[in-house]
């Protein structure tokens, strides 16, 4: 991977690397692996289960303190709701991690870079090369600079791992007519760290803003927005 898309890839997830290399691994599906004998038997597989029990613990620390008077089943409940293939590769995408990763030439061609298994996976290895390079702070504060919003959603009792969905859901219920559309108003920043401000409009009208490192968090958050004040969801 060169430097460029090294900062750019950087500046998306707002941490910055002191060994390049382990991001680099991170990013590396098995299939490319398999076909590059140079990455001979190096893929993001370990660090995938590394991430897994660092987001486990990110999470599980969180609600646990969050939510006091939640019994141990109802934390449960609550972490497999957002600790899920839906939610993760959702967030993944919303990164685009799918652009930076190194596929095989069969996976590629398959559309690797939209599986939700390859995506939610390349998350977990992202936060696992996080918590090697800079300790366990720096994975947490990614888990829940990305996941936050989705935990405080699911405990309104619904599993919303799309704001943009549960937006559209929301208002076909209430007239078919609706159209939603996510308009960007403004571009800032360099290439590698540029944040991107959305307007979600419904017949004309706004009903919400997002700003976000790329568009399509972006559009979640302007999504988002409008849930808050359409009282989906709380603040």
């Amino acid at each position: 991977m060169n430097r460029d898309r090294i900062h750019e890839f950087e500046g998306i997830i707002d941490y910055k690397f002191n060994n390049i290399k382990v991001l680099e691994n991170s990013l590396t599906h098995s299939s490319y692996s398999n076909e590059d004998k140079a990455y001979n038997k190096i893929n993001n597989e370990r660090l995938e289960f590394l991430g897994d029990a660092v987001l486990s613990i990110s999470v599980s620390r969180f609600i646990y303190d969050e939510f006091p008077d939640y019994p141990e089943g109802e934390l449960t409940k609550l972490r497999a709701r957002v600790v899920c293939e839906d939610t993760l590769s959702l967030v993944a995408e919303n990164l685009n991690i799918g652009k930076y990763l190194l596929l095989g030439k069969g996976e590629e061609a398959s559309g690797g870079r939209e599986r939700k298994s390859i995506l939610a996976d390349a998350l977990e290895a992202v936060i696992a090369a996080i918590y090697l390079d800079g300790g366990y702070k720096e994975a947490e504060k990614f888990v829940l600079d990305n996941l936050t919003d989705y935990i405080r959603a699911a405990v309104k009792g619904k599993i919303v791992s799309d704001f943009k969905s549960y937006l559209q859901e929301y208002y076909q219920g209430k007239s078919q007519s609706c159209k939603i559309r996510y308009i960007v108003t403004k571009e800032e920043g360099p290439d590698h760290e540029k944040v991107f401000h959305v307007n979600a409009v419904v017949n004309k009208k706004v009903v919400g803003k997002g700003v976000g490192k790329n568009k399509k968090i972006a559009e979640q958050n302007a999504a988002k927005d409008a849930l808050i004040k359409e009282g989906q969801l709380n603040e």
